[in-house]
Order: structure tokens, then C-alpha cells, then sequence
């Protein structure tokens, strides 16, 4: 049930999961009743790998494991050689805007780019290096120059005409500024210049906020900004494929904070920017790009601020009319997350309980007879058929066994009856109610 668990892993799913949220490392070790959309992901990656691009949407109710979900795809990603990057949906971060929280949305984007060898993300400057490292092998190669003597200053000019070159012919949009900018990362890579190298950085990671500070700093006249924001990660894409990266896989949580934007007018605008990556993926404008997007049905299906108040979302999202409970179609691009079945959450915290007993070097006398009364417990409260989510079953269960190891005398039946079912949804109602009246006004 361990099979290569790592200690750091063991520790960083007891301590996420303990608070509520998602480990970033060792999802796999936790797994359960997920097996068909992995699967299907896997293939998924497979098209993408070849040059499609796709855009996917899980959709579940609150606690459903969407987060957990879309941490497993990066787990399988990075194995598969791709690079990925995660990002939050905020009030403050969205697709589309015209007072910079488009281009926050792009700089944590680029603040988490990860790859294998550094899957908790920051990954930029090593894919940077990676990068350049290449072309100066490749243009020593070509002028049959020593792999030392090419970084002397006299061949300068070389490797300078051979990033421009290369970066030109990668990019679309922007190509100019972004080669001039990985110059100057080159030249502080190379003569040590820091400085220069968090500057540069700063700039491809769209954290300059006017024009006259990136030319001051760079040289450079233009800066990542709200418009240009989804041409730079689309440049990134084709770069990271050029270095012998599968592609670019991006994951964006947390919709509901576009659900949520007050004004209809700026809903639109951002849904509309769904709608053009969309088609951008399935029409083969760019290649080797996968988005995942994750939210509730209240995301998906509300007709006044979901995405099927956009109408041409809609007809693109509407699930497949021969879809049931028993036969699937993970082959569209809307993948429905059905809730855990008791025999899976069983599979569950057995895992759980292994981790925790592996993490803190002991046995909590906790038996399968124990889980199964726990269960019996929780499922069995009023309120738990509405209100109980696989978050919740799964605290409440590691609270016990933190208590547990700490208090060995202390009865479990009693600890297992002083359960309470809470609510933990989001007033989705109250967002409602505030959000009307806003447009109202």
C-alpha cells in the first residue's frame, strides 16, 4: 500500500490534508476510484504530446476533489515529460482585465511552472538555463567551436544572433522583446551579473508594471501586460517544446471566482477569452497546449453567470446526450467528477491511516473494524447525504488519529460519536443575491 512512499511525501499529505487543503506532493500514494479519468488523461496527453491541444473542464460539487484531481494530472504530466503550472482563480487574478489581474493570473502561471526535477514548482530559471545551454551546445556545433571556447566574450555575438534567431522563429507575437529579454538573461547568466538575471526574470514572468521601468532596467519598449499576456505562454509553449518538452499544461482552479465577478459586461469578457483559447486548442492554432479548468456545476450549468450564460460556451459544453451514470464519455471536453462510493473512502483512509503511521514512525490502534464503525459514524448523521464531502470525512479521520497517537488512552467509539456534520459549502445563494443586486445598481 506504501509502495515508494517517500517520508517528505508522507509529511506533506498528512500536514495538507490536516488543513484542509491539497498535498502537492504525493497525490498518487492517495488515490482512489479515479482510475477512468486517469486513463483517459493519459491518452488525452498522448494527442497532445503528437501537437493537439485541448482544454478540459472538471467539473464537481464543493469538496468533490477537483483540487485533488487536478494535482494528480501534474503528477502524471511531469512523469509524461511535460511542463506544467498551477493557478488559482481570485478576485483578484482572471482571464481577462484591463487593471492588471489578467497579467497576475499570468505571473502565478509563471511563479509555478514545474517540471520532474522540481515538481513544487519555480522552475522558470532552470528551463531558462536548460534553454540557453542548448543553443550555445548547438552553435558551437555549427561554427565546429569548443564547448569552452564558445563562451569566451569573442564569440559573443554568436550565441547572440543564434537566441534571436531561434526565438524568432518560435514566436508569434512579441518575439521581438521576449529574444531581447532572454539576452539579457544570458548576459547576466554568463558574466554573473544577478541583477540582470532577476530583472530579466521579472519581466518574462509579466512582474513589470510600466514601460519606462523595463526600459530602464532592460532596454526593452514593451512589457507582459492584461493584452498580450496569453501570446507569452503561448510562446512558452512552443519554447518548452523546442527544448524536447511533450508540452505545456496549464491548470487553473478555482472558477467560481469567475462566477463570481459583479458586473455581467466583465463575465462576458472572460468567458469570452475561455471561448477564443477553446477554439485556439481545437481549431490547431497552437500546438502542444493542455488547459484544465476546475469548478462547480454552478460554473458550468447556471444559465444568468455560468458558462452557459455564454451561449456559444454552451453549445460547445453541453454533455453528451447519451451519457449515464454507468456509461461514460471522458472524451468531451466537460469531465463530471462523481462523489466517492463508501468502498472507495474505505480504500482511502486505510491508505491514510498507512501514511500516518509511516509519517510519525508508530501504529495507531486504529483497525479496519475501527474505519468501518468511523464511516458508520459519519454517514449515518443528519445532514451527511447533503452537507458531507470526501474534505471533511478525511479531516475528521486524521484529527482522530492525531488525537490518538498523542492520547493513547482515549476511547475511539466516543471520539467517533462526537462527530458533527457542518455545512462547509459556500452560501452560493448569498453570492447570488449580492452579485444580482450589484447589476442591478
Amino acid at each position: 500500500m506504501l509502495e515508494n512512499l517517500k517520508p517528505k511525501e508522507a509529511t506533506a499529505i498528512v500536514n495538507s490534508l490536516l488543513g484542509g487543503v491539497v498535498p502537492k506532493l504525493g497525490v498518487q500514494h492517495i488515490t482512489v476510484g479515479r482510475s477512468p479519468e486517469v486513463e483517459a488523461f493519459v491518452h488525452a496527453l498522448e494527442d497532445v504530446k503528437n501537437g493537439h491541444s485541448l482544454v478540459k473542464f472538471w467539473i464537481g460539487d464543493f469538496g468533490a476533489g477537483k483540487s485533488f484531481m487536478l494535482h494528480l494530472l501534474n503528477t502524471v504530466a511531469l512523469k509524461q515529460k511535460f511542463v506544467v503550472a498551477n493557478a488559482d482563480f481570485t478576485p483578484d487574478n482572471r482571464l481577462y482585465a484591463n487593471d492588471g489581474k489578467a497579467v497576475a493570473l499570468y505571473a502565478a502561471i509563471m511563479d509555478n511552472i514545474a517540471i520532474q526535477t522540481k515538481p513544487e514548482g519555480g522552475a522558470l530559471a532552470t528551463l531558462l538555463e536548460k534553454w540557453i545551454e542548448q543553443v550555445i551546445a548547438k552553435t558551437a556545433q555549427t561554427h565546429g567551436i569548443s564547448l569552452t571556447d564558445i563562451r569566451q566574450p569573442t564569440h559573443l555575438p554568436l550565441i547572440q544572433t543564434a537566441i534571436m534567431q531561434t526565438i524568432q522563429e518560435l514566436t508569434d507575437v512579441g518575439g521581438f522583446d521576449f529574444g531581447m529579454v532572454v539576452l539579457k538573461y544570458y548576459e547576466g547568466y554568463v558574466t554573473g551579473d544577478e541583477q540582470l538575471r532577476r530583472n530579466a526574470l521579472k519581466w518574462l514572468k509579466g512582474e513589470y508594471r510600466t514601460k519606462t521601468e523595463a526600459r530602464q532596467d532592460l532596454g526593452v519598449r514593451e512589457i507582459i501586460h492584461d493584452l498580450n499576456y496569453y501570446d507569452m505562454l503561448k510562446n512558452f509553449c512552443r519554447l518548452f517544446v523546442s527544448m524536447g518538452y511533450s508540452g505545456f499544461m496549464i491548470n487553473l482552479d478555482e472558477a467560481i471566482n469567475l462566477y463570481k465577478i459583479s458586473t455581467a459586461a466583465m463575465r462576458e469578457k472572460n468567458y469570452e477569452k475561455i471561448l477564443t483559447i477553446y477554439n485556439d486548442c481545437f481549431q490547431g492554432k497552437i500546438n502542444h497546449l493542455f488547459l484544465n479548468f476546475a469548478g462547480t456545476r454552478d460554473v458550468l450549468e447556471n444559465e444568468r453567470r455560468g458558462l452557459f450564460s455564454y451561449q456559444a460556451l454552451k453549445s460547445r459544453l453541453e454533455t453528451n446526450k447519451f451519457e449515464t451514470a454507468g456509461v461514460r464519455d471522458f472524451a468531451q471536453p466537460v469531465i463530471r467528477l462523481r462523489p466517492l462510493t463508501h468502498n472507495e473512502v474505505f480504500v482511502l483512509l486505510q491508505k491514510l491511516r498507512a501514511i500516518f503511521d509511516f509519517n510519525y514512525k508508530t501504529q495507531v490502534p486504529v483497525s479496519d473494524t475501527d474505519i468501518q464503525a468511523f464511516m458508520e459514524e459519519m454517514f449515518n448523521k443528519p445532514g451527511a447525504s447533503e452537507f458531507l464531502t470526501p474534505r471533511e470525512v478525511i479531516r475528521d479521520f486524521l484529527n482522530i488519529l492525531s488525537l490518538l497517537r498523542q492520547n493513547p488512552g482515549l476511547d475511539k467509539q466516543q471520539l467517533f460519536g462526537d462527530i458533527q456534520i457542518r455545512d462547509e459549502r459556500p452560501n452560493e445563494s448569498a453570492v447570488d443575491a449580492l452579485v444580482d443586486s450589484i447589476e442591478i445598481l
